[in-house]
């Protein structure tokens, strides 16, 4: 079965860097196109990027500045770079598998709490 496993998540202070990893199984990685996303609580989930089977990435406009994201198609991994951190960063973060980066119809992981401070 599909399973989606992020790490990567914990405590910084702001302006410090963090990378998030997202460890796939069960399905054909490399076709799918891979996102990430992020929820503070009460609040609607946010997109942060994605990218697609050919590498290509999209970012929402307010991150792309800060924000990498990467995969390794070998290890069935994506990564999130995340640098320059601030306060507001603080959220779950997500990733999501989705064929033809079709989001309504995705797999999802269980989330890793990022906190900056």
């Amino acid at each position: 079965h599909v399973q989606l496993v992020e790490s990567g998540g914990g405590s910084v202070q702001a302006g410090g860097s963090l990378r998030l990893s997202c460890a796939a199984s069960g399905y054909t990685f490399s076709i799918y196109c891979m996102a990430w996303f992020r929820q503070v609580p009460g609040l609607e989930r946010e997109g942060i990027g994605s990218i697609d089977s050919d590498g290509i990435t999209t970012y929402a406009d307010s991150l792309k500045a800060r924000f990498t994201i990467s995969r390794d198609n070998a290890k069935s991994t994506l990564y999130l770079q995340m640098d320059s951190l601030k306060p507001e960063d603080t959220a779950v973060y997500y990733c999501a598998a989705a064929r033809y980066c079709k989001w309504s119809d995705a797999y999802w992981g269980q989330g890793t709490q990022v906190i900056v401070s």
